[in-house]
């Protein structure tokens, strides 16, 4: 029976949902619109099988003409989830986090799960516990912490028991599921593309110190060049910011030995590349600069930037899989899979003047 066949009529319906003061439409209100039992709109609201297409129609046409939203915190309850995945970190300031979790948020919508960020404000033990003791009043079933292992461990924190947890730390260890860039391998093959290039050595823009990702690519970066038995010259650190990279260029412009520089980000070097330009230092002819990112405008610096591709939304995306896995039980509970990065070339890089290794 369609739509216009209820005992009551739809208009009826709607009065009912809609007059005497109530304005939410129940799931009988929309049963009698439809002209279906209760039952019927249940299963067509929670998407199970079993409903022929016409019937489903009609029962998605009242919920519309309704304004019913079926109660998510009850259909929690049935199902023994929330659907709702937490996600952790203490700063929405880089590009790596910003995009993470724009990734995370698309890839948990397509699984049909909603994400709720729970920002950490400053990075220590007390925040963090904080944040994680608000994941109960939350309702969450998943929570992705974008942050560094160690403070997660210095916390302490409880978890209720149904809550499964994914890192993006790729040093966090055998303890926890892991997800995250491959740090090292990425600055490694950036560091090689120098030295391959006839560069004695490579000089190093870094991160802030609190920074995993900026650490784990500085360590690397030393190793790199430690493997080699190249020098390994003083790290200048930066903030993410052009602004730093900048400021940390006319430092490195000053050094007359410095052929090459590896910048922990790109927007450290597009600040890097203005100051090596004001100090009459030619990329890539005396200076070559390659990042780390590839952000969409890197390919419209001056000069184009080489850099490190992060495949940012297959972090996010694996973040995703990694949780619902730990959730149904299919699967590793614990692990660390690592996206490898790609390196673009383009003008920001050559030989170094003269054209070859440099003997000191």
């Amino acid at each position: 029976m369609g739509p216009a066949g209820g005992a009551q009529g739809p208009d009826g319906a709607v009065r009912r949902a809609r007059g005497r003061g109530r304005t939410t439409a129940s799931m009988a209100d929309v049963a009698r619109l439809a002209g279906v039992s209760s039952q019927t709109v249940s299963r067509v609201s929670n998407g199970y099988a079993g409903v022929n297409e016409e019937t489903r129609q009609q029962v998605l046409a009242a919920m519309k003409e309704l304004g019913y939203r079926p109660n998510s915190a009850a259909r929690a309850l049935k199902r023994g989830e929330f659907r709702t995945i937490g996600v952790i970190t203490f700063t929405l300031s880089t590009t790596g986090n910003v995009r993470t979790l724009e990734a995370i948020a698309t890839s948990a919508a397509a699984e049909g799960y909603a994400v709720t960020l729970l920002p950490v404000a400053v990075p220590t033990t007390d925040e963090v516990r904080g944040a994680f003791s608000r994941l109960e009043e939350l309702a969450v079933d998943a929570v992705i912490v974008i942050m560094e292992v160690h403070l997660l461990d210095a916390a302490t924190v409880t978890l209720p028991p149904h809550v499964q947890v994914v890192v993006v730390d790729s040093d966090a260890g055998s303890h926890y599921t892991v997800v995250d860039t491959d740090q090292s391998g990425g600055t490694r093959t950036a560091v090689q593309h120098l030295l391959d290039l006839g560069h004695l050595t490579v000089y190093h823009l870094a991160g802030p110190e609190d920074s995993f990702a900026a650490q784990r690519r500085a360590d690397a970066w030393r190793g790199a060049l430690t493997d080699a038995g190249r020098p390994t010259p003083p790290v200048v650190r930066g903030d993410w910011s052009a602004e730093s990279g900048y400021h940390a260029g006319l430092e490195l412009a000053a050094q007359e030995d410095c052929t090459a520089v590896f910048a922990a980000n790109d927007q450290m070097a597009l600040g890097l590349l203005r100051a090596l330009h004001e100090r009459g230092r030619r990329v890539p002819e005396d200076v070559s600069v390659i990042g780390f990112d590839d952000i969409p405008e890197a390919g419209s610096f001056l000069p184009p930037l080489t850099t490190l591709h992060q495949d940012f939304a297959e972090v996010g995306r694996l973040c995703v899989q990694a949780v619902l896995r730990k959730m149904r039980r299919d699967g590793p509970q614990r692990g660390t899979t690592l996206v490898p990065t790609r390196l673009v070339l383009r003008d920001s890089t050559a030989p170094p003047p003269g054209g070859g290794r440099r003997e000191s």
